[in-house]
């Protein structure tokens, strides 16, 4: 890591880290960011273009595809029943994907190809492609393409 004099840290790949942070994964995709005070477990893999917010939380061994965003406050567990003495399962986040802030993303759970999870949601299970989930625990809201319309009508 080399740090310019300010907060940003440069990692391998052209990735950045502000600090203070926790990463234990030298598996950072390039022009990936990862916000101050998030936590970034060992054998974490975090694709190309991923944007992790600050003070997330990702357990060791989760893997984050490419362009997926993060919000604040997100955490990714790997121990569906603590304390598993290190039998970890991990998350899995595919590519595209929105997680929002203060959402909570079980163990064992994969988040398929650029769905979205709503803000200070809970999920317990895994989300197809292209999906809107929300709410604890999150249930379907509506496809990925209306969320986009409603999205752009809204700026």
């Amino acid at each position: 890591m080399n740090s310019d004099g300010n907060q940003m840290v440069r990692l391998a790949n052209g990735a950045t880290a502000w600090q203070p942070c926790m990463v234990g994964s030298d598996q950072i995709g390039s022009s990936s960011n990862i916000g101050a005070l998030s936590h970034i477990g060992k054998n974490v893999v975090i694709g190309e273009n991923c944007r992790i917010q600050g003070s997330v939380y990702i357990a060791d061994g989760c893997k984050i595809g490419n362009d997926v965003f993060i919000g604040p406050n997100a955490t990714l567990t790997n121990d569906k029943y603590p304390p598993s003495k290190g039998k970890w399962s991990p998350v899995i986040v595919g590519d595209g994907v929105i997680i929002g802030a203060n959402s909570t993303i079980v163990a064992n759970v994969t988040l398929y190809e650029s769905c979205v999870v709503g803000a200070g949601s809970v999920v317990t299970s895994d989300i197809p492609s292209r999906e809107v989930w929300a709410g604890n625990p999150a249930k379907f809201l509506m496809s990925r393409d209306e969320y986009e319309k409603r999205r752009l009508e809204n700026e």
